[in-house]
């Protein structure tokens, strides 16, 4: 891989002269027939793939604690109706009880295969924030009375894991509402620096892993202009990293310029496993958020 490093730092560097070509007025019709931008992506992608294979960062995200799926967990057997849901999503969660005031600073996150880590823990207050919107009153909204630490399981890069969690308890709600306590690890500083004068854009967020981790589903941006999303995917033993672009759209019909977001599935050869799942344009992994702020329209 490292002969192919070399060449993507040359194409790089021409595409980088390329463009102050153009901005001066002069033309680099050679180097674009020589280089396309299929062939830059790609390049980029090999080249973030060989920095973060067998380095200190990848031992490190392997090491730590980093969610890939929901940090909150509603009642056993979902919310009510409409109504709770549409407040759950509006973050209108009101507090009619007390919640307590001290809890343990530590606590362990405990894997299916016995390993553990100890991680700093957010307190009830802090934790109710996270669910509770700024502006919060009138309906629909949720009411929660009280609270308790318990635990939960949640998707973690290193599989299912068993977290400290608070516990919300819901008016009318017989089982409560789950928020993981533990707070996940710093990303470690990654290797290589985001990428200049590439094309496309970087990814918006990971929301979604296949069961079976055979395939995973990111949210990509793309224009109004063109005819969505693309992304593409370079997958070695250590990594596989994402390359997101647009479809350009052949006509030259009139359309605004707002950006959008859309759901993009990416199918892998193999299962993702340990393997550290990266964006090629900021050169870092693909962070979980899930789907909260983006609309059912955008997949």
């Amino acid at each position: 891989m490292r002969a192919k490093a070399s060449r993507s730092v040359r194409l790089l560097a021409g595409v980088g002269l390329c463009f102050a070509g153009l901005v001066a007025g002069s033309g680099c019709g050679s180097q674009k027939a020589a280089v396309s931008d299929t062939d830059v992506r790609a390049d980029r992608a090999r080249q973030v793939a060989e920095v973060w294979d067998g380095s200190t960062a990848a031992a490190r995200w392997r090491a730590g604690f980093y969610l890939t799926g929901e940090e909150v967990q509603p009642p056993r057997g979902g919310l009510h109706n409409p109504a709770d849901r549409q407040a759950y999503e509006d973050q209108n969660i009101v507090l009619r009880g007390k919640l307590p005031e001290t809890g343990p600073k530590d606590g362990p996150v405990t894997w299916a295969g016995g390993e553990s880590l100890t991680r700093p823990l957010m307190g009830a207050h802090a934790s109710y924030t996270t669910l509770a919107g700024t502006r919060v009153g009138g309906n629909p909204h949720l009411t929660v009375i009280g609270a308790k630490l318990g635990e939960m399981s949640v998707a973690t890069s290193r599989g299912p894991a068993t977290v400290p969690a608070w516990l919300f308890t819901l008016d009318g709600y017989a089982s409560p509402l789950k928020r993981a306590a533990a707070i996940p690890s710093k990303l470690p500083k990654p290797p290589i620096g985001p990428a200049r004068d590439i094309p496309g854009y970087p990814l918006d967020r990971l929301v979604r892993i296949a069961a079976d981790g055979r395939s995973v589903t990111v949210v990509a941006p793309h224009g109004a202009c063109d005819d969505g999303a693309v992304v593409d995917v370079l997958e070695t033993t250590g990594s596989v990293v994402l390359s997101a672009s647009v479809k350009e759209r052949n006509d030259d019909g009139n359309c605004t310029k707002q950006a959008e977001l859309q759901q993009v599935t990416v199918e892998l050869e193999r299962p993702l496993g340990d393997r550290v799942l990266l964006d090629a344009h900021t050169g870092q992994p693909v962070r979980y958020k899930g789907l909260r702020g983006i609309s059912s329209s955008g997949s």
